[in-house]
């Protein structure tokens, strides 16, 4: 028996839920899919369709709760045990996407990660960075994400029994910024709760324009400094904060920051133009971080 979580927002869901829906039908199991509204201000007509579509639910919230408080709410009015969680943004690269995760259900103990891809071809170039972002950084094969299990972890598509939910559960308290998913792979890891990397992937699709992925990659830093000033996560967890607090140990923060103002305007021309070198993208973010500390300490 497995319970469907899509949680969405400003999005037309109907495909994806049309086909999770063909998928698991094809298996025989018990199932159901519930597609949760966070109140979005786009509607889509379309999606009302889902609820004519077996065991398969489309509900629209009042108020909108965020990224992790709806995530909790979803796994609360799931029936089933086992819970399959699909950002509303991607689609499965196969046939068999759901079949591939039953033979998984057999072990509360552990999550089940399928990984994602991106599309093989370009897109425009308002899209390219997050294109060149996610096939470089996020879209690892399984192996690959074995070694770092908990780094790797993604909430875009992933298996686990509700129980899990009873020692580890989105962190309903932190801004509604970035990095929830890394704050409860941080303490899956704290827990000692296994992460399974499988190779079942599906496809982002849902790549933002230039301004809007630097946009939430600035909104990212702000809420991962949250979470290492209220020693939530580690600051050695990540690459990124692991960088800062070396700056800011030799006191080169000020430097930093400095040279991020001198330089920021030609790294995102690099990273908004044909050729966006992830190394700059580095580079940009422990700048901004090494900014908005140095204005806070001013302050």
């Amino acid at each position: 028996m497995l319970s469907i979580l899509i949680p969405t927002y400003n999005y037309n869901v109907f495909p994806l839920a049309e086909e999770i829906h063909k998928q698991v039908v094809q298996t025989g199991i018990i199932f159901e899919i519930i597609c949760l509204d966070d109140a979005s201000k786009t509607l889509y007509l379309e999606n009302e369709k889902i609820n004519l579509l077996s065991d398969t639910k489309y509900e629209m919230l009042k108020t909108n709760l965020g990224r992790s408080k709806i995530r909790n709410l979803l796994s609360k009015k799931a029936q089933y045990d086992w819970l399959l969680y699909l950002d509303v943004d991607v689609f499965p690269k196969d046939q068999n996407f759901i079949s591939n995760y039953l033979p998984f259900l057999n072990n509360a103990t552990k999550i089940v990660n399928g990984g994602i891809l991106y599309q093989p071809n370009k897109p425009d170039k308002s899209k390219l960075f997050r294109w060149v972002y996610g096939k470089n950084r996020e879209a690892l094969g399984y192996q690959l994400r074995q070694k770092k299990p908990y780094l790797s972890f993604l909430t875009l598509n992933f298996l686990l029994h509700k129980s899990i939910f009873e020692s580890v559960s989105f962190n309903e308290e932190i801004p509604n910024l970035r990095h929830e998913d890394t704050l409860f792979s941080y303490d899956l890891m704290q827990r000692e709760i296994f992460i399974h990397h499988i190779n079942n992937p599906v496809y982002h699709l849902g790549l933002d324009p230039f301004d809007t992925a630097i946009r939430k990659e600035n909104e990212s830093i702000i809420a991962l400094k949250f979470l290492t000033d209220h020693q939530m996560i580690g600051q050695d967890y990540l690459r990124i904060s692991m960088a800062f607090y070396k700056v800011k140990s030799l006191k080169l923060m000020p430097i930093i920051a400095f040279l991020h103002r001198i330089f920021k305007e030609a790294i995102l021309k690099n990273l908004s133009g044909n050729f966006p070198l992830l190394f700059l993208f580095d580079c940009y973010r422990l700048g901004y971080w090494c900014s908005i500390e140095n204005k806070s300490i001013a302050l």
